[in-house]
C-alpha cells in the first residue's frame, strides 16, 4: 500500500489518498492514537469514492471514531472502461430515457462488477488491517450486492449496513441467505428505481438473526443524515 497524498481536515480526521497495485482508495482515520475499528464503505453500483455523499458519511464516521476506507471498483472512478463496460452504460441510459426494462441490463453489468470488486476489497483488506492506526473488527457500509458477498466469503466482517437502492443481481439475492452477520438495511420508501416489495423481499432473505430495517419517505438520494448517526451507533455496537 502506497499512501500518495495526506490532509489533517478541521475535525482532526486524517485523510489520505493510496495506492494498492490497480486499486486506487482512500483512508480517513480519527485523531485519536489509539488503533480504530475499520469500516469498508463502497458507493451503490460503483459509483467513484470520491461521490460526495460517500465521502461526507466517511469523514463523519472517521470523526465518530472508526478507521474508514473506499475504493474505487474496476471500472469506475478513473480506472478505465473496457468496451463492454462503456456498452452496457450506454445500453442502461438508453433504456431508463426510453422507460424500458432495465433488469437484464443491470445484471449484465452488475453482476461482473461484484465479481471483480469483491476480491480487490479482500486484498485491500488485508493491506489496511496490517497498518499500526487500525485494529480491527471490520464493518462494511454501502453498496449492498459487494457487501452481500463480501459478508458471505469474508470472516472477518462482523456487522455490514446496506443501502437498499443499488440493484442487486440475481445471484447476490439467493446469497443472502447466507448473511449471518448483524444487519442494518435502509430503505427509501419511495425510490423510483428500487421496487419497494423487492427490497422488502430482500431483507426477508437475510439469514442474520439480527437485522434491522430502517425504512424512510423519499426518493433515491433522500436518506435522512440521521441514518449516519444511526449507523455509526449501529457499528459501535458490534465493533467497539
Amino acid at each position: 500500500m502506497h499512501f500518495t497524498s495526506e490532509q489533517r481536515l478541521d475535525d482532526g480526521v486524517l485523510e489520505r489518498e493510496f495506492t494498492l497495485g490497480e486499486i486506487p482508495g482512500t483512508l480517513w482515520t480519527p485523531g485519536s492514537a489509539a488503533p480504530a475499528p475499520l469500516i469498508l464503505m463502497a458507493h451503490n453500483n460503483g459509483l467513484p469514492k470520491g461521490e460526495s455523499r460517500l465521502v461526507a458519511r466517511a469523514r463523519h464516521s472517521a470523526a465518530y471514531g472508526y478507521a474508514v476506507a473506499s475504493i474505487d471498483a474496476p471500472g469506475c472512478g478513473d480506472r478505465p472502461r473496457s468496451a463492454v463496460d462503456e456498452q452496457a452504460r450506454a445500453d442502461l441510459r438508453r433504456a431508463m430515457q426510453a422507460g424500458e426494462p432495465v433488469d437484464e441490463i443491470f445484471e449484465s453489468f452488475i453482476g461482473p462488477l461484484v465479481e471483480k470488486a469483491v476480491p480487490e476489497w479482500q486484498t485491500t483488506l488485508d493491506a489496511l488491517l496490517a497498518l499500526p492506526e487500525i485494529g480491527g473488527p471490520v464493518g462494511y457500509s454501502g453498496w449492498t450486492a459487494v457487501g452481500i458477498r463480501l459478508a458471505v466469503v469474508e470472516p472477518r466482517i462482523a456487522a455490514a449496513a446496506f443501502f437498499a437502492g443499488g440493484y442487486v443481481p440475481r445471484v447476490q439475492r439467493e446469497e443472502a441467505r447466507q448473511v449471518t452477520v448483524p444487519l442494518l438495511f435502509l430503505l427509501q420508501w419511495d425510490d423510483e428505481g428500487n421496487p419497494r416489495q423487492r427490497a422488502l423481499d430482500l431483507f426477508d432473505a437475510f439469514g442474520t438473526k439480527e437485522k434491522t430495517l430502517h425504512a424512510n419517505l423519499g426518493g433515491h438520494v433522500g436518506t435522512p443524515w440521521f441514518e449516519v448517526d444511526d449507523g455509526n451507533r449501529f457499528f459501535g455496537r458490534h465493533l467497539k
